[in-house]
């Protein structure tokens, strides 16, 4: 979840993205955040097997409850996500009101998942170390402090990418490659202005959206092979 799921919040926010269309990018990250969905089920099935095999009680700690809160709730956001913002049926009013609480809820989950993961180790080195035991400070319990700090750092990085306005994909990159040539972002001005008699016109207008959606499909063909 640290990894896959940081790499989904910030795959909008990099630069060298920002030309491939939108839709591309959505399914990118729905990819991501799916296979961390899956890896963090199989790692939860693992966790509760090995408890079980060892007589363990399962779910007591703090680690244990913030750590499946979080899943559960990761496990809400990616279905909303699929439903309302990838799937082509939600209407455009609902996702523009559900798209901050899906940015917010996505940057709450990884936050809880990097807490999440200090409780885990820093409860590991209390049971395994015993001798010397953890408050000694052996070299074991100064490796995995130092982990705990990186994945404080790590997480704190990609907060910030995710949450700073020019960190933003700039919408204005999208209607530059899907607008006809010569014409506005949306085509709305251009096709207001056109007189009724300029068939010759809108015939040209016609051959250069095509000409603008071939130049697009061959953008995402490379900005998929580049992602990828």
């Amino acid at each position: 979840l640290v990894s896959v799921l940081s790499s989904a919040l910030i795959v909008y926010r990099l630069p060298w993205t920002w030309k491939c269309s939108k839709l591309l990018m959505k399914f990118i990250h729905a990819g991501l955040n799916t296979i961390a969905m899956i890896l963090a089920i199989v790692s939860m099935v693992a966790v509760f097997e090995y408890h079980n095999a060892r007589n363990i009680p399962n779910m007591y700690s703090l680690h244990s409850w913030i750590g499946l809160t979080a899943v559960v709730f990761y496990s809400l956001q990616l279905f909303l996500g699929f439903a309302v913002f990838l799937l082509p049926f939600a209407p455009v009013h609902l996702r523009a009101a559900l798209m901050p609480i899906h940015v917010y809820s996505g940057l709450t989950i990884f936050a809880a998942v990097i807490a999440t993961a200090l409780m885990g180790i820093t409860e590991k080195l209390i049971f395994s170390l015993k001798t010397p035991a953890y408050s000694a400070s052996p070299p074991e319990a100064t490796f995995v402090n130092c982990l705990g700090l990186l994945l404080v750092i790590f997480g704190a990085l990609v907060l910030w990418m995710a949450s700073r306005p020019h960190w933003k994909r700039p919408p204005e990159e999208n209607a530059k490659v899907l607008r006809p040539i010569g014409g506005t972002p949306e085509g709305t001005e251009a096709e207001s202005t056109m007189t009724d008699g300029s068939n010759g016109d809108k015939s040209d207008l016609r051959i250069n959206s095509e000409a603008a959606r071939k130049q697009n499909l061959k953008l995402d063909e490379a900005c998929q092979r580049s992602t990828m």
